[in-house]
């Protein structure tokens, strides 16, 4: 399945070989140019010099074609899972105070909000951290993020909203400012690492 992106580049190559084209005639380049009004530069110092724009736009494509991708590294502690992203080996290294402050976040859960739980992946950013789950005796998905979006989200079907709910959210308020401020010290543990360098 082709993305806008290929079929632009494959547009591109095919005008270029078509403008190249020594049996294209003359006339009919002339005729497309006046009538889509196709402005071509010509440089200064050579003003017969012939100037390809889909090469040139193709080139610029190609050049932004190989952005630098994130690696990632998972680990698993204690049944649970912590993926770090980087864009280096250094990112990936998953260190002793962040093993135990991960160990603590799923205990400390468990402890002062829900012991009925299922926890998915911990994600571990440049910026900022996400921790997501399902509270199984609320059928209740939570997403926790601190850095660039802070905040709790919750999603479910249905809830009722009576004490034991409230008392819930009200939980859920309170462990998050731990985990807030744990995560935050390991963020900038992180980035006191990466300057180091």
């Amino acid at each position: 399945m082709m993305n806008q992106y290929d079929e632009i580049k494959n547009l591109l190559k095919k005008s270029s070989m078509l403008f190249n084209n020594e049996k294209f005639l003359k006339e009919e380049k002339n005729s497309i140019k006046s009538k889509y009004g196709l402005l071509l530069e010509v440089d200064e110092s050579d003003p017969t010099e012939k100037i390809n724009p889909a090469q040139s736009v193709e080139k610029d494509i190609e050049d932004t074609d190989k952005p630098t991708e994130d690696k990632q590294q998972s680990y698993r502690i204690s049944g649970g899972l912590i993926t770090l992203h980087g864009k280096d080996k250094q990112d990936l290294e998953l260190t002793t105070d962040e093993k135990t402050a991960f160990q603590e976040t799923m205990d400390e859960f468990m402890q002062e909000v829900s012991d009925l739980v299922d926890f998915d992946r911990l994600n571990v950013y440049e910026n900022n951290v996400e921790w997501s789950g399902k509270i199984i005796d609320f059928d209740l998905s939570f997403y926790l993020t601190i850095g660039e979006n802070n905040g709790i989200y919750l999603n479910g079907d249905m809830i009722k909203t009576d004490e034991n709910f409230t008392e819930l959210v009200t939980k859920l308020k309170s462990y998050y400012e731990k985990f807030k401020s744990k995560w935050a010290k390991i963020l900038a543990s992180r980035k006191k690492t990466n300057l180091e360098d």
